[in-house]
């Protein structure tokens, strides 16, 4: 059993289970996962391809020894009793559609999700496992967590963690999360990168203070640092980064550009520099940007080693630090998810709006909800 290590690879990557970029084959995909050349750290989801993604990687990691390895897993989404909602996805277990909070229900849930995960990897317990995307249910409830002390407790995995999202938003929910349950967390997989410093540095404080450690994920920003996205870049009609707003290829090229001659100064690539940005801050030690295969990119292959090749110990000061997060300032530019004051009407699986108790949470850390957790009119690009 491994901790993660400073770079990882996830099953997302590659097209064939989230839609991005050109979709490689099951065969290019298993390779890219394969245990080589510094690849230590796995992460996968059960939700992805409704359990494809976890028999995919456990084709991939067969016959490799298992010390030689961090496998990084995550249930929270039902993908066997729920039905998807198109791109929604599927619901998370703790739907009230589903089932209620009363007696095992949560528990037999966790242990039987963890279990048949393993089962698909051909593994017999995880490094880490992450409560997937939760709702507001998974963030605040005992029964959830100890459901996953017992899975941990019994040996399915050694370490557990919170991976909020899928979108950008849920920070006071998630640093409430830490301060309920923060002796069971040792993990947390936040949105972060150059481009996008906000909100995710909002939680970092918080994670440091509980001892959670931080895997940093869309690094790439939406594949902008692998620097084979241009303007006028041909997405799909499914492409995952159709939901960003109209000119943000341009915003961020220009961005890069800036950019640039830093990386250049410490003989990084883009991408390297967005890695080495995001393990410069407290609390991040792993960061598990995507690879995309772009419609005349460069081949996939070329981005795993380049991501393997970022240098574990860090090369940018605190000027160069301070210096990139203004040149990426993004705050204000979205609508965030999670609880926010600006939220009205029923709470929604993933938007709902502040109680008292998250409005004491911001205040403990700093965080004013009506100046850090809204959407700027007009949005920046």
């Amino acid at each position: 059993m491994r901790e993660p290590s400073h770079t990882a690879v996830g099953t997302w990557s590659g097209g064939r289970y989230l839609h991005f970029g050109e979709a490689i084959s099951e065969e290019r995909l298993e390779a890219l996962l394969r245990p080589s050349d510094g690849l230590d750290t796995l992460l996968t989801a059960d939700a992805y391809g409704a359990g494809e993604a976890d028999r995919l990687l456990g084709r991939a990691l067969a016959g490799s020894d298992r010390d030689c390895f961090c496998l990084v897993g995550a249930i929270g989404h039902d993908i066997y009793e729920g039905e998807r909602d198109g791109a929604r996805g599927f619901p998370r277990f703790t739907d009230a559609r589903l089932r209620g909070a009363g007696g095992t229900a949560y528990a037999d849930y966790v242990r039987m999700a963890a279990e048949r995960s393993l089962q698909r990897l051909g593994v017999d317990a995880f490094d880490v496992l992450l409560l997937h995307n939760p709702d507001r249910t998974g963030y605040r409830s005992e029964v959830v967590w100890d459901a996953l002390r017992a899975v941990r407790d019994d040996g399915l995995t050694r370490q557990l963690g919170v991976a909020p999202g899928p979108a950008n938003g849920f920070t006071l929910d998630v640093i409430d999360c830490f301060e309920r349950f923060g002796e069971l967390i040792d993990w947390a997989m936040v949105i972060l990168n150059p481009l996008e410093p906000w909100p995710g540095e909002l939680c970092l404080a918080a994670a440091d203070a509980h001892d959670v450690r931080v895997i940093a994920r869309v690094v790439d920003y939406g594949g902008l640092f692998w620097d084979d996205v241009r303007p006028g870049h041909d997405f799909a009609p499914r492409d995952h980064r159709t939901f960003r707003p109209a000119g943000w290829v341009q915003a961020g090229v220009d961005k890069l550009e800036r950019l640039r001659p830093i990386a250049e100064r410490h003989g990084l690539t883009l991408a390297q520099l967005a890695a080495q940005w995001c393990l410069a801050h407290d609390g991040v030690a792993c960061v598990a940007p995507t690879l995309i295969q772009e419609s005349g990119g460069r081949p996939i292959e070329v981005k795993r080693a380049e991501l393997l090749a970022t240098p574990s110990e860090l090369v940018l000061d605190g000027d160069e630090v301070a210096q990139i997060r203004a040149i990426g300032d993004n705050t204000g530019a979205m609508a965030l998810k999670g609880a926010g004051p600006d939220h009205e009407g029923e709470p929604r699986p993933d938007r709902w709006g502040l109680s008292p108790q998250l409005r004491a949470v911001a205040r403990r850390w700093g965080i004013d909800p009506d100046r850090d957790l809204l959407q700027l009119t007009p949005a920046r690009g």
